[in-house]
């Protein structure tokens, strides 16, 4: 049989491009932040992870550009040799401080961390438990790993303790969660979370993917709950609040090295760009500096929350500025996508 066979097979893509609905690989010719420009008509960003709209902010673009013209434009090389830069290593030292842990590690996207961290950790014997609606990331951390994979139910403790009482004690234990779902825009109930880990001997390592800007003051989920020596690893990426490109894994110091020298997605990926880092580090300066962007966020997401929903629709169970608009159907979700 054709490996390949399967790519001749796959038409669905294809016909919907041909129906006129086919709403994924839409390239934009201009981006402002709020308004973008597709085949020449104006349109107002609702989609986006911009949440506090500094990538078009001019001390961002500047750091950008400085550190381009002092590093160039590629490190060229992994962190582990040659791509190692000072900037680097201040992002790492700035971010562990701003989540409360004791050290961080930069990744080249936010993919790779939760791939390297959960393979790094999780080995055979090993057990990690994640919720359904995890991230796909976290989902290929676990596929990477050589350990055992067990879900339990969105957000549902019950579940979660069930799943928890059927892991052999002797295992090591791992439960990965997003703390802010980047779908339903629900948080992690980490206050209840907590001390099912403890009861049963588990580690805790939150996603903030979406988190970081957005809850605790910016800092995250545990510190949205005044949770942050609980939560023993805390991951987040530069492409949302933070307006660039990569990720970190924060922790324990003991930990945070392990994971240095065990993560293949980090050993085995170039670093992240001169340009990235710097803007990721005037990001920080100005969620430090600003934090009424955060309070700003929140107003504007419930104006649009209580918006949509007086116009009728479904926006599930969010209570943050990840906003789902629930259709139903896919036929008649991509009919409203058309009319828009």
């Amino acid at each position: 049989m054709d490996i390949f066979a399967k790519c001749q097979e796959f038409t669905a893509a294809k016909e919907l491009k041909e129906a006129g609905g086919y709403p994924y690989f839409i390239p934009l010719d201009e981006t402002e932040g709020t308004e973008v420009t597709i085949n020449g008509q104006r349109l107002i960003m609702i989609g986006s992870n911009n949440y506090l709209g500094l990538t078009t902010d001019p001390r961002v673009r500047a750091a950008a550009i400085e550190a381009i013209h002092r590093f160039g434009t590629s490190c060229t090389g992994s962190r582990f040799l040659n791509g190692n830069l000072q900037m680097h290593i201040e992002l790492e030292q700035r971010l562990a401080n701003f989540v409360g842990k004791e050290a961080a590690l930069v990744f080249s996207t936010g993919m790779q961390v939760n791939l390297g961290t959960i393979s790094a950790i999780v080995g055979r014997g090993d057990i990690v438990i994640t919720d359904r609606d995890d991230h796909a990331s976290i989902v290929d951390g676990c596929r990477l790993s050589f350990g055992q994979m067990k879900r339990y139910r969105h957000n549902d403790m019950a579940d979660l303790e069930r799943v928890l009482k059927q892991c052999d004690p002797k295992a090591g234990k791992l439960l990965v969660v997003d703390g802010l779902f980047s779908m339903e825009g629900d948080i992690a109930p980490l206050p209840e979370m907590v001390p099912l880990c403890r009861k049963y001997g588990a580690r805790l390592m939150c996603d903030d993917a979406h988190a970081l800007g957005v809850l605790g003051q910016g800092r995250g989920t545990a510190a949205h709950f005044g949770m942050t020596a609980d939560v023993d690893l805390i991951m987040s990426t530069f492409s949302k609040s933070f307006a660039s490109l990569g990720g970190f894994i924060a922790g324990d110091e003991v930990v945070i090295h392990y994971i240095q020298h065990h993560a293949r997605s980090l050993i085995f990926s170039a670093s992240i760009p001169p340009a990235s880092a710097a803007a990721a580090l005037a990001a920080l300066d100005i969620l430090e500096k600003e934090p009424e962007r955060v309070e700003r966020l929140h107003h504007n997401a419930e104006k649009m929350r209580a918006g949509f929903r007086a116009l009728g629709l479904d926006t599930g169970n969010s209570v943050t500025p990840v906003i789902p608009i629930i259709i139903g159907d896919d036929q008649k979700t991509f009919a409203v996508w058309k009319a828009l």
